[in-house]
Parts: C-alpha cells; sequence; structure tokens
C-alpha cells in the first residue's frame, strides 16, 4: 500500500480541544478584570467626590470657582504683573504662578551652570581643586534644603544692616536687610525689547541648524554659538535704544526709614534662589560626573592622538557624548527643583502655595485652592518632561 493510501496521512487533521467556558478563556478574564479595575476606580472616585460634597454641604460651604472673582483684599510684596489688594483672588493666584515660574527658570540655568561645572571640577587632575568640588558636593547632598534656606534666609540675608546704614555701590545701588536695590530703566522689559529676544533665540535655533547641516557636508565649521549669543544679548538692546531713547532712569533714594524708586529683589526671591540652586547643583554634579565617567577611555585616547586639547577634548568629545546619559536623570532633577520651590512659603516668598494658602484662609475653598495647586505643578512637571524627552531624542543615537 503506497503511504499516501494510509489514513493515518490523508485523515483531516484533528480539531482543537475546547477550551471549555466562556469564561475560562484567557482574553475575556482580561478584559473582565480590566473592566472591574476601571469600574473599581470610578466608583472610588465618586465616593471621594460625594462625600466631599455631602461635607461642604452640611457645614454651609460653597464649592465652585467663583471666589476667583472677588476682592483679594491683601497686599503682595513682589509681582511681575499688575496688581493692588483690590485686585481679584484669580489675580493674586496668577501673581503667585508667576513668582514661581520665575524661581524654577532662574534655578534650573544657575543650578545646571554651577552642577556641570562642580561635576567637571571633581574629575580636575588639580587636587585642590576636586577635592573642594568633592566637599561641596558630599555636604550640600546630605542637608536638608529646609535648613539651608533657614541658614541663607535668617543667617545671611537677615544679617544684612538696616536701610539707613546700607552697603552701596556707586550711590546707585543698595544692600541691606530688605533687599537689594537697583536702578530701574524705563521700558527695558516692553513688547518690543521681549519680542526682539524672541526672534534673536528663533534665528539662532534655525542658524544651529542650518550650520550644523554645512559641517556634515563640508566638514567647515561656522561659529553659530558666538554669533547666536551675540544676537540675542545685542538685538533686544539695540530694539529698547530705538524705542526709548534717551533711556530714562530712575534710581533709589533714601526716603524715610525706607528706599523709594528703582527696583528692589527681594531677600526672599534671593534666599529661595540660593538655595534651590546651591543643593540642586549638587546633583547635578553627581550626575555629570557619572555621565562623564560612562564616556568609554577608548574615545579619550583617539581623541588625545588626534592631538585635542583638554577643552577641545571635553567640548567636542565627551560632553556630547555624556549628556546621552546625563539627560534622563537631569530631567528629574528639573522637576525636583521645580516642586522644591514649595518651600519657599517657610521663609515667607511669594510664590504659589504662599498666595494660594492665604486665599485658602480667606475664603474657606480648600478642595478647589488644593485642586488649583496641584493642576498647576502638574503642567509645569509635564511641560517640563516634554521639552527634556524632545531634547533628550536630539541626543540620541541615530541607528542606521
Amino acid at each position: 500500500m503506497a503511504v499516501t493510501d494510509d489514513p493515518r496521512f490523508t485523515s483531516a487533521p484533528p480539531k482543537p480541544k475546547s477550551s471549555g467556558s466562556f469564561l475560562y478563556r484567557r482574553e475575556v478574564r482580561q478584559a473582565i478584570y480590566q473592566i472591574l479595575v476601571v469600574v473599581g476606580v470610578a466608583l472610588l472616585f465618586y465616593l471621594i467626590i460625594s462625600n466631599t460634597a455631602e461635607n461642604l454641604r452640611q457645614r454651609n460651604i460653597a464649592s465652585g470657582f467663583r471666589f476667583l472673582g472677588t476682592v483679594a483684599g491683601f497686599d503682595i510684596a513682589q509681582t511681575l504683573v499688575e496688581y493692588f489688594n483690590t485686585s481679584t483672588y484669580g489675580r493674586a493666584f496668577v501673581v503667585g504662578l508667576w513668582n514661581t515660574i520665575l524661581v524654577a527658570i532662574i534655578g534650573i540655568v544657575l543650578a545646571t551652570i554651577l552642577g556641570f561645572v562642580a561635576g567637571i571640577a571633581r574629575l580636575s587632575n588639580n587636587w585642590l581643586v576636586a577635592k573642594i568640588a568633592t566637599i561641596y558636593v558630599e555636604t550640600i547632598r546630605n542637608i536638608p534644603l529646609l535648613l539651608q534656606l533657614f541658614l541663607w534666609y535668617f543667617g545671611v540675608l537677615k544679617s544684612l544692616p538696616p536701610p539707613r546704614q546700607s552697603m552701596n555701590i556707586g550711590d546707585t545701588v543698595f544692600l541691606n536687610v530688605r533687599g537689594l536695590y537697583v536702578p530701574r530703566v524705563e521700558g527695558l522689559v516692553s513688547y518690543e525689547t521681549i519680542g526682539a529676544l524672541v526672534a534673536a533665540i528663533i534665528g539662532t535655533i534655525v542658524l544651529m541648524r542650518w550650520a550644523t547641516k554645512r559641517q556634515m557636508a563640508t566638514g567647515q565649521r561656522f561659529p553659530a554659538g558666538i554669533i547666536g549669543a551675540a544676537a540675542i544679548v545685542l538685538l533686544p538692546i539695540i530694539a529698547f535704544l530705538a524705542m526709548h531713547w534717551p533711556p530714562q532712569i530712575e534710581y533709589p533714594t533714601l526716603q524715610g526709614f525706607n528706599f523709594r524708586g528703582g527696583v528692589v529683589v527681594q531677600p526672599e526671591l534671593v534666599a529661595i534662589t540660593i538655595g534651590l540652586v546651591v543643593y540642586t547643583g549638587a546633583f547635578i554634579a553627581e550626575i555629570v560626573r557619572a555621565g562623564i565617567l560612562g564616556v568609554p577611555k577608548g574615545q579619550w585616547e583617539a581623541a588625545r592622538a588626534m592631538g585635542l586639547s583638554s577643552g577641545q577634548l571635553l567640548r567636542l568629545v565627551v560632553l556630547p557624548q555624556a549628556m546621552r546619559i546625563i539627560i534622563p536623570p537631569l530631567t528629574s532633577n528639573y522637576l525636583n527643583l521645580t516642586k522644591n520651590s514649595s518651600l519657599g512659603v517657610a521663609i515667607a516668598y511669594a510664590d504659589l502655595v504662599n498666595i494660594a494658602g492665604t486665599i485658602l484662609n480667606q475664603t474657606g475653598q480648600a478642595v478647589e485652592v488644593i485642586l488649583m495647586i496641584m493642576g498647576v505643578y502638574l503642567s509645569l512637571s509635564l511641560i517640563t518632561s516634554f521639552f527634556m524627552n524632545w531634547f533628550n531624542k536630539k541626543m540620541a543615537l541615530v541607528e542606521r
């Protein structure tokens, strides 16, 4: 008998055995579990919301955000936007938001500079420089940030002389316990200067992209960084001089027990900024050091064999590769700095938490105010994460 006539080879393949009940199928069970989780979470949120609404009703506390249109009735020491004690709670909340953003931006920029300098200094061949950087990093990282804020505010800034005994520079800049007083230039911050600054930044980005493509195509470098930096500095100055010539300068003068005129930098702003920069810079320094050490030694040796100087080796070979290691943990430190700015309430800095706390005490709208604070910090964190993730992708190696 031929092989093809054997029924073992010609019969149809056996049907798969039934998997049993409908509920025992794997995909069905997964769908049921997910539905149950979603229903449980929704039920939990419903219970929380309904319980909160019932408690508010029993205490005759009105819910909603209508209170934001009510007159605030309190003053704020530092405002980046126009504000009076007759302004609304919503306006006061915006003032606190801008004060928080100001500290976050200044802190991120300065902490990054300090962290990179300290991280590179820890790897220096100079024994003294390396030890100073090591002492800074190991000391600052192990002292709570709140204690450091108290040190800078109460130990340093509050030890300055009173206004009548102010330290001065050329009778135009004065430093005392109430802050740093500097001359104010009319129109320095205007739509013209801000527009010129934005245009310079956009032009610099376009120029650097063109310079990169040109270098990839021809091998010739173009000083796009220097030209861009000069444009960012000079274009706003040119726009200001074109619109406000001759410039009007208001100098601070001592009148009675305090100075009038000019611009005052509040000691609370200085203390929170210094504290955040010094504290976060120590963590960034360790990240930078780890990123540099993560670059293979062969890259160092190849760069030295090509005759590159130490500065060129670091700038052109080591740091571009180290940035791929540095950026992810650097993002976390930026987020921590932004959230740690809320500690400014301990030294009476008029940030978001401080002003929102005042609004909460006056209105009793605890749920709404806390939700607004949470929403702001969540938004700032998401924006920072989005930008850093985009930058990380730009720095990542492109596979071919």
